[in-house]
């Protein structure tokens, strides 16, 4: 039997779905398998904590296990429906065999866990025992996939195709507010079992950009501008995940200063998008004397470090 799930994730009963998905997006990043290649511990954890979440972040398991029908694994709890005669509560309708019981929601991540039917039990299951219950036919084991994402292709949500155990091959469509080292199930794409097929749980890894930044929701790129190009003002081609976009750099603009592209950020989960923020940075050609020439005899009087104490 799998370890009481709120001492798992080292939160109170009473947790919140706020505490509960913080307190897992902390163990997630900490013992993730990426991080913790050479340490087989670690990726046991990660799998215990990952399950704990999926019950607890369930409200219809969560009010079940609390009541005690049900334990840690999503199994019925012993003694659990047996009403001992006709009349006692029919099986059914619990860990997966309902309408909708692994119904996926692509827009919940990271979250990026979704609950999937697990365990289950069917009614007369006894000789002559009215309202006994058997559990039902396992199914069969879920299959851990990694994917890799380029960091473009996550901020646009380009569909993925991935090949999986069987040898078929599928676009995955990225959900908004995609994370990295989230995770996402695919019901029924898992092994064959008695029971039906496990699910297919595949974790996100976005790769890094040569020059593009994550911030939340927002993306950073420094852009280089010249000398001229930030005293006179000009119209400089800049980079978006979408492709190139002009952007009109103000005359007298200083390095460090920033402007914002709208909605060139990462997609949230209510369908908006971050931003695109844009640092200039000066660009000063080395060893230029015909600049050094045209500065001859010129010297900015402004006390610039006085605000620094200098």
């Amino acid at each position: 039997m799998a370890a009481d799930p709120y001492q798992t994730l080292g939160v109170a009963r009473s947790a919140s779905v706020k505490d509960i998905k913080s307190a897992y997006r902390k163990l997630a990043k900490e013992l993730h398998p990426d991080k913790n290649k050479d340490n087989p511990k670690a990726t046991e954890r990660f799998s215990t904590v990952t399950s704990a979440y999926d019950l607890l972040s369930d409200a219809d398991k969560r009010a079940r296990f609390d009541r005690g029908e049900i334990d840690a694994d999503g199994n019925p709890a012993m003694g659990y429906g047996f009403g001992g005669g006709p009349g006692g509560r029919s099986g059914g309708g619990f860990g997966g065999s309902g309408p909708g019981a692994d119904t996926i929601d692509l827009g919940d991540l990271f979250g990026g866990l979704f609950g999937g039917g697990r365990g289950g039990f069917s009614g007369g299951g006894f000789p002559g025992g009215g309202g006994g219950r058997s559990r039902a036919a396992p199914k069969g084991a879920n299959l851990q996939y990694h994917l890799k994402v380029a960091f473009t292709d996550a901020a646009t949500r380009a569909s993925q195709r991935i090949t999986l155990g069987d040898g078929k091959t599928i676009d995955l469509k990225l959900p908004a507010g995609i994370e990295d080292g989230a995770q996402m199930r695919l019901a029924g794409k898992g092994e064959g079992g008695p029971g039906g097929n496990g699910d297919a749980l595949v974790t996100i890894s976005i790769e890094p950009h040569a020059f593009f930044r994550r911030e939340g929701d927002n993306i950073r790129l420094d852009l280089p501008i010249s000398l001229d190009e930030a005293v006179n003002g000009a119209k400089v081609k800049v980079p978006t995940v979408e492709g190139a976009v002009m952007l009109t750099v103000a005359p007298g603009s200083s390095s460090g200063k920033v402007l914002r592209l709208k909605g060139r950020g990462f997609a949230r989960k209510d369908g908006s998008r971050g931003d695109q923020l844009v640092s200039l940075e000066i660009d000063l050609p080395a060893g230029d004397g015909e600049l050094a020439k045209r500065l001859e005899g010129w010297q900015d009087e402004r006390p610039l470090r006085a605000k620094l104490g200098v």
